[in-house]
């Protein structure tokens, strides 16, 4: 990247810098902040690849796929590789056109991709066939030998995971359940829910720590509640029902001696401008 801003005037390519780094920053805690500055990249250097391919990860992450798909095949021309290819098919996923994806996982585009890519492919591949409802065929597509590998690699997580998934959609439960907790096992750095999902099948019950406490404030609250406390509520009533007529009263009457102020004032008002009209004569 830093060579391609080289290209660009000294002040132009460190403005640039910076909103690239907002973008890289930003787009997984705040996608539509970083969705802001790939705009202000754009508009500043889009015949810069960098710059492209920035925006349509930014665009991907907020699930703006025909803007996506622009700028990574933008980027593609830019820079002749095909690394962006299973985001390419991914975004005509998010555009319903899941027949179109498969066409591109089977391009010849895919054998030039490196091992992570391909992985990526084909998890596209068989998110295609869940979107045209060929689970089986799906199932079958994630079987390989990166998911049977022991080895665990950035992908295998994810690889795991959609195995799991798509095993659970088919009602194999026992075996979705070994592939969740192999996920598990993989995902070092949290990227999936695996846990949560395999905590399901295995019927555990999350409870809300702060809800819980709560709800131990408000039973203490009731258990400490004098004895009795609710013998005297029929006095406190009257009580209350008396005030409540005494204060009636006195707002009443309040309100005659606002009423008559303000017959005073407006008395007074008249007889300024009757002086003043006998002076003007």
């Amino acid at each position: 990247m830093r060579q391609e801003l080289q290209s660009l005037p000294k002040t132009l390519a460190e403005d640039v810098a910076k909103n690239l780094v907002m973008v890289a920053r930003l787009i997984d805690e705040d996608p539509e902040g970083a969705y802001g500055y790939s705009k202000v990249a754009l508009r500043l250097a889009s015949r810069v690849a960098a710059v492209r391919e920035a925006a349509g990860f930014a665009a991907y992450a907020n699930q703006k796929y025909a803007e996506a798909l622009a700028e990574f095949r933008a980027a593609r021309r830019m820079t002749g590789t095909v690394d962006l290819w299973p985001l390419m098919a991914d975004c005509e996923r998010g555009l319903g056109r899941p027949e179109k994806a498969l066409d591109m996982a089977g391009a010849p585009e895919v054998h030039k991709l490196d091992k992570a890519g391909q992985v990526e492919m084909r998890l596209v591949a068989a998110g295609a066939r869940r979107d045209m409802g060929q689970l089986d065929a799906a199932i079958v597509t994630l079987q390989s030998p990166e998911l049977a590998s022991h080895s665990v690699q950035p992908w295998t997580a994810r690889l795991r995971y959609a195995y799991g998934d798509a095993l659970l959609a088919a009602g194999r439960n026992g075996e979705a359940r070994e592939w969740f907790a192999k996920a598990v096992e993989a995902d070092r750095d949290g990227s999936t829910d695996a846990s949560d999902r395999l905590a399901e099948l295995d019927g555990v019950e999350f409870v809300d720590a702060l809800d819980e406490t709560a709800d131990g404030a408000d039973a203490d609250a009731v258990a400490a509640e004098p004895v009795g406390l609710g013998q005297d509520d029929d006095a406190a009533d009257r009580a209350d029902e008396h005030d409540s007529h005494d204060q009636d009263a006195e707002d009443a009457e309040d309100a005659e001696d606002a009423e008559d102020d303000a017959d005073e004032a407006d008395d007074a008002d008249v007889k300024d401008l009757d002086d003043e009209d006998r002076g003007e004569r």
